[in-house]
């Protein structure tokens, strides 16, 4: 059953990564080179946040 949701949880987020690159192009490419130039603090700090936000909501939903 665990990994089953896990599966799937990883079958969603590949899906949603891969919508943007699909439907735009261009559009992420022009995202991907402006997140090149970005800082490795400022990086460090995205992944945090999103790391935070999916606790919560795990939390939440559990």
């Amino acid at each position: 059953m665990i990994w089953e949701n896990f599966l799937a949880a990883i079958a969603l987020m590949l899906i949603f990564e891969g919508m943007l690159p699909f439907l735009s192009p261009r559009t992420w490419r022009e995202a991907f080179r402006k997140m090149i130039e970005i800082e490795d603090n400022q990086i460090r700090f995205i992944g945090l946040t999103s790391m935070i936000i999916g606790v919560v909501l795990l939390l939440i939903m559990g």
